[in-house]
């Protein structure tokens, strides 16, 4: 038995469901701590600096070394954790391969810190590692004209642009600096990892092409952000791609897995912990969204901008606060969108540049 497995809690203790789902394990590891959740998949939980505090993280025993999903934001506590975990749980056994699930900060901000120093190869879709390098570049630039009529079309005031403005290029301050070469992963490709195979399964929304893996004979989903059970993904619209439909890519994206997945399957999340019960979860999560949808279509019987307090009512049950209101126009920004490509509200900008919704 290897140390990594000395290290880890007891078996699984079904706790009580919630929401009609089931938790395997009773906590998630402390910090520095690895946690076997299915034979050579361990759990291991990173803090992060936001509301939401923590990001899981997974390695998966491959031969003499191991495979991370994932890697934390770069801060000097996430390095200080890794440097402990290497010395300590993973017993100086090499990473030798590193996949990203998708472009993110707090999944990817370790990955070129990790690849170089362990020469491991690097493995993300093509759009995620694309895009991710785009978005690193910006730091030090100034917030392009498109950006600024984006917000501005969405109704932002010329003290929120300045905010807006001041906070551009902040991406590429949370990760370090991406590999240079990466190995693509896209839909049905296969990763043997030790003895088995892990089958990569492509989603969309939360990010442009966001990686999970599936593993049959473990009847393991590594999820990512794609699935998550006590919180719902943030889907939002940006000015990189103004016109693009990010929440229907997610439902279609919901309803795929859905018909995949098995109440059974072990679902590994970025957030949160382990559960069973997928396809009602995902059940819940499009239930979600078209009721959110459908609230937000009965307040456009007036035009109204993308930040209008009547829409954020209707679409967040929680206070939008400084913190979280450029989030919050993202996700308004999304289902505006949403409705729009269903034909089931037209958009018409002012003399100013500020875009208007009403339903058709």
């Amino acid at each position: 038995m290897s140390k990594a497995t000395q290290d880890s809690q007891a078996g699984p203790q079904l706790v009580p469901s919630a929401h009609g789902l089931r938790y395997p394990f009773a906590r998630p590891p402390a910090a520095g701590k690895l946690q076997e959740v299915a034979h050579g998949v361990f759990w291991m939980r990173m803090a992060l600096p936001f509301a939401l505090d923590h990001i899981n993280v997974w390695l998966l025993e491959d031969g003499d070394g191991w495979v991370l999903v994932d890697t934390g934001l770069d801060t000097k506590p996430a390095r200080a954790l890794w440097e402990e975990v290497l010395r300590g749980p993973l017993q100086g056994r090499p990473l030798t391969r590193i996949v990203v699930t998708h472009m993110h900060p707090d999944h990817v901000g370790l990955a070129g810190w990790l690849t170089r120093r362990f020469q491991a190869e690097f493995c993300m879709s093509r759009t995620d590692y694309l895009l991710c390098r785009v978005l690193a570049a910006d730091t030090g630039r100034s917030a392009p004209p498109e950006a600024t009529a984006f917000y501005r079309a969405a109704g932002f005031t010329e003290s929120m642009l300045q905010r807006y403005v001041e906070r551009f290029g902040f991406f590429g301050k949370m990760i370090d600096k991406m590999p240079d070469s990466y190995t693509r992963l896209q839909q049905g490709d296969e990763l043997q990892i030790g003895r088995r195979l892990w089958r990569v399964e492509i989603g969309s929304g939360h990010a442009p092409e966001h990686v999970c893996l599936a593993c049959p004979e473990l009847d393991v989903f590594l999820a990512g952000d794609q699935i998550l059970p006590r919180i719902s993904s943030n889907i939002s619209l940006f000015p990189t791609e103004p016109r693009a439909n990010p929440l229907q890519d997610w439902l279609d994206s919901c309803a795929r897995l859905r018909a995949m997945l098995s109440a059974d399957c072990l679902i590994l999340p970025s957030h949160n912990e382990p559960f069973y019960g997928a396809p009602q979860r995902l059940g819940a999560l499009i239930d979600n969204h078209e009721s959110a949808l459908q609230r937000l279509l009965a307040v456009l019987d007036t035009p109204r901008t993308a930040i209008a307090p009547e829409i954020f009512s209707v679409l967040f049950k929680r206070r939008i606060t400084r913190d979280n209101f450029f989030m919050a126009t993202g996700e308004s920004l999304a289902h505006l969108s949403c409705l729009v490509h269903r034909g089931l509200a037209a958009r018409e900008w002012d003399a100013r540049g500020v875009c208007y919704y009403q339903a058709v």
